[in-house]
């Protein structure tokens, strides 16, 4: 079942943190395109005005700029809501690393602002990004909820910390929350640009460019890649979850594993390139071996990835050749 056939009361109402960001704008287009009503809370510091400008022109979407940081802006935001699914963070383990005071006001302030905004606002069920950072040193794979190491970076503590308050709220104040542990998503308009840029937009837009890209590591690193319509899916679905889970967090990979090196020479055929990369040093934080058990998300509520790797990674390609 893809995430269209997904279906809510006519008059529900959805808030989409972080809305015009990679994610974000990627869950606000399909709501819109199904019909709902839609609010975007969004400062612009990671997210692009242009990844929503088209659905600026609907009758049924609403773009708020404002900052999750500020709780006032969060309740205004949260008024009437029915369904908030806050994407509002910033991501990159290195990035964290070198701000770690940033991260704390953004990821955790920010979050339980929203999460506080909700409850007031008698919000119906609270869908948050947490991330399979959460795992850390942990080297058990596949990955499994109950089963984290100790996580090794202030992004990685961000999104535990989101995930102890979201149990909180679930047990103090019966705030429905579900925490959806993203692995590695990919897809139409993840932004490839900066030296926080995520490998495989990064990759693509560099051989498209003539650049020679540079592997930190030696590219045996694995990871879930994880398409965006799979995440689409999940946070909709969560939407649609029983009460009996709320409180937990979920894994949302695709279920399978990829390795760095292997994906750069996928991406130099399907390219028609003939590169050999750089390799640099491995980065602080970042963990070695990805693979999500999503045994989890799929018995609590349906989760069922349509998109393997190959899939989304032949859609993506056709997407940056057609946008870069």
């Amino acid at each position: 079942m893809s995430y269209q056939d997904v279906t809510f009361d006519k008059d529900s109402v959805f808030l989409v943190g972080g809305g015009a960001g990679f994610i974000g704008s990627n869950i606000c287009e399909a709501l819109v395109n199904m019909g709902y009503t839609v609010r975007c809370l969004d400062n612009l510091s990671t997210g692009k005005f242009e990844n929503i400008e088209p659905l600026t022109k609907c009758d049924n979407f609403t773009f708020i700029k404002g900052d999750i940081r500020d709780l006032d802006t969060c309740l205004e935001a949260t008024k009437g809501v029915t369904y908030v699914m806050n994407q509002a963070a910033w991501g990159s383990v290195p990035r964290s690393i070198e701000m770690p005071l940033l991260y704390e006001e953004i990821n955790i302030r920010g979050t339980l602002n929203m999460m506080e905004a909700s409850r007031q606002n008698g919000v119906k069920k609270f869908v948050y990004a947490s991330s399979s950072s959460v795992y850390g040193d942990s080297t058990v794979l596949p990955k499994k909820e109950g089963q984290e190491g100790k996580v090794i970076s202030p992004y990685a503590l961000t999104k535990k910390v989101d995930e102890e308050y979201g149990r909180l709220y679930k047990e103090l104040y019966g705030l429905d929350t579900y925490g959806l542990r993203y692995f590695n998503v990919f897809g139409r308009r993840q932004d490839p640009n900066g030296m926080y840029a995520a490998v495989i937009p990064k990759f693509i837009k560099q051989l498209l460019n003539g650049e020679v890209p540079t592997i930190n590591g030696d590219g045996k690193q694995s990871r879930d890649f994880t398409y965006i319509d799979n995440v689409i899916e999940a946070n909709l679905k969560a939407c649609k979850a029983p009460s009996e889970v709320a409180g937990e967090a979920f894994n949302i990979g695709a279920g399978g594993r990829e390795f760095l090196i292997d994906i750069y020479y996928n991406l130099c055929e399907a390219l028609d390139k003939k590169v050999e990369p750089n390799f640099g040093p491995n980065r602080k934080g970042d963990v070695r071996d990805s693979n999500a058990d999503i045994s989890k998300a799929r018995a609590a509520f349906g989760y069922d990835p349509e998109y393997d790797f190959k899939k989304g990674i032949e859609l993506a390609i056709e997407w940056y050749k057609e946008n870069l």
